[in-house]
């Protein structure tokens, strides 16, 4: 696959499915359709040299071209719950590079169902990334509530509790359970020889940049959509067009 030296692209997909709720993607929010949040993001950065939505569903292609967002039709057996994002990621290229004849050194993942990715954070991550020409992506990540840490997660098996890894926080030194740890943000950028590499957009090594825990919002759920609106409610979040 040919790569183009230092180009940066956006990509977002978009799937129509949905099992949590119908048509997700478009979901209003705060008066807007959910995926224009991260389109206004990847705007105002000014990092993206192209711009494309992956999608297998005409309304948010039309939502997209709307908005001047290219639109790549996704083949529909890209479409289920359980495709991996690296497959849709690795069919856009190849068809990309066999129609072009080359791809950007570097993609951005920009997912519609972060609406709080801010344009400071987008370029700092792209900056980062081209810095450091050892580096397999950039990503952002947010600081995990204590109890929240993997040392104090259980589960349920059989009617009882119990916690999910026993050994480990047996093993955990007296306070090393309240060590600093993260989850992941709301955007990833990778270099694309090494995310086909490596078989994954998270190539590694990654560079972190922190974002604040608010900003890191995913929306899933319809009880997310009013848990977003009291981040913002409660100055714990910004959107990209505050």
């Amino acid at each position: 696959m040919q790569i183009i030296p230092g180009a940066v692209w956006g990509l977002i997909p978009a799937r129509g499915g949905s099992k949590s709720i119908p048509m997700k993607n478009l979901t209003p929010f705060v008066g807007r359709p959910l995926i224009d949040f991260q389109i206004l993001a990847a705007r105002s950065s000014g990092s993206f040299g192209r711009l494309i939505c992956s999608t297998d569903h005409q309304a948010i292609a039309a939502r997209c071209e709307t908005l001047g967002v290219e639109v790549h039709p996704r083949p529909g057996h890209l479409g289920a719950d359980d495709t991996p994002v690296m497959d849709v990621i690795a069919d856009l290229l190849e068809d990309i590079n066999e129609r072009e004849g080359a791809v950007a050194e570097c993609i951005a993942l920009l997912r519609p169902t972060s609406p709080f990715l801010l344009p400071t954070h987008i370029r700092w991550s792209v900056n980062a990334l081209l810095a450091d020409a050892a580096a397999g992506s950039t990503q952002t990540a947010a600081p995990c509530p204590p109890n929240h840490n993997a040392i104090h997660q259980q589960v349920i098996d059989d009617g009882a509790i119990k916690f999910r890894f026993p050994a480990e926080r047996a093993a955990m030194g007296k306070g090393r359970a309240g060590d600093k740890h993260f989850v992941f943000g709301n955007f990833l950028v990778f270099r694309t020889q090494a995310a086909l590499d490596q078989r994954t957009p998270f190539a590694q090594p990654s560079i972190p940049i922190e974002i604040p825990f608010g900003q890191g919002f995913n929306l899933s759920t319809l009880d997310d959509v009013k848990l977003g609106q009291a981040l913002l409610a409660a100055g714990l979040a910004e959107l990209p067009n505050s």
